[in-house]
């Protein structure tokens, strides 16, 4: 099996609370997603058990194209790829020489990627609740609407110019992932090939 504690799609995100106050979260979301056609960040993933302990922290890279487009890399400390092109989602494992192959509705449905990828409308998947301003970051927390979800909620910080700059989630195990974002460049010319995917001629392949 895939590393699930590195698949960012599945598994994610902390309990982050902060304080009540005006803020305006939502609309950098919605303004990010309807002027932003492509995105190319690095990111670093510290994942938290439920006794909020760090069990694990990761780095890499990822982009992605709207509509339903993504490459996500981990670097540190495995490697892992995850591709989507809307139609399908490969997790490939280098170490294990495994590719698991998932329908693109199925294993994206209200997840991040739903969130920061997605065509449809935001409010079709999630139930969002402004968090207030904590940290000079408008924080904002979304509720999937599935209850086959995966995770509890996600939540999403922004920067007062309304940049993304972290996201939290907290899985049905108790398990929390923060995701911090550098260097995040808005609507880069990103190559077709980025989201395409074969898997190696000898690796172990599961569809599911």
């Amino acid at each position: 099996m895939y590393r699930s504690s590195c698949s960012i799609f599945l598994l994610l995100f902390s309990a982050l609370i902060p304080a009540l106050a005006e803020a305006s979260a939502l609309n950098s979301l919605k303004h990010f997603i309807q002027e932003t056609r492509t995105v190319r960040a690095n990111f670093s993933q510290t994942l938290y058990d439920k006794n909020t302990r760090n069990i694990q922290e990761s780095k890499g890279t990822m982009q992605f194209e709207r509509p339903e487009k993504f490459r996500w890399t981990y670097e540190k400390p495995y490697e892992q790829l995850i591709v989507g092109d809307g139609t399908q989602v490969w997790f490939y494992d280098p170490d294990l020489n495994q590719v698991t192959i998932r329908q693109f509705n199925i294993a994206i449905g209200s997840s991040p990627a739903a969130l920061l990828a997605g065509s449809s409308t935001i409010e079709d998947n999630f139930i969002l609740t402004e968090l207030g301003l904590q940290n000079e970051m408008e924080w904002l927390e979304a509720i999937p609407k599935s209850k086959e979800s995966i995770f509890e909620f996600i939540q999403m910080g922004f920067s007062v110019d309304g940049t993304l700059k972290i996201m939290a989630l907290r899985d049905n195990f108790g398990q929390t992932t923060i995701l911090s974002f550098s260097d995040l460049d808005k609507n880069p010319e990103l190559s077709n090939e980025l989201f395409k995917f074969t898997p190696p001629a000898s690796a172990d392949v599961i569809s599911e």
